[in-house]
């Protein structure tokens, strides 16, 4: 099963990229452990600075702004 953390304090960029992510997990019928991680020492233990951060297995794929659908896609290929 594929683990995705979406990095984030809750602003509404984390909470869009979160949605996202959920969207096209949904329409590529996939089963995965989506977490949202808002401890600022969690996130920063990923080096992530810039938020929305996004960690997939545990390795940090995306860092600061939304990503759009593509890259997701890209992401869950």
């Amino acid at each position: 099963m594929i683990n995705i953390k979406v990095l984030g304090t809750g602003c509404s960029n984390c909470k869009t990229t979160l949605k996202l992510i959920d969207e096209v997990v949904k329409a590529k019928g996939l089963v995965v452990e989506l977490d949202k991680v808002e401890d600022i020492a969690a996130i920063m233990g990923y080096g992530v600075m810039s938020t929305p951060g996004v960690v997939i297995d545990g390795k940090v794929v995306h860092a600061g702004g939304v990503p759009d659908r593509h890259k997701i896609e890209g992401w869950l290929a």
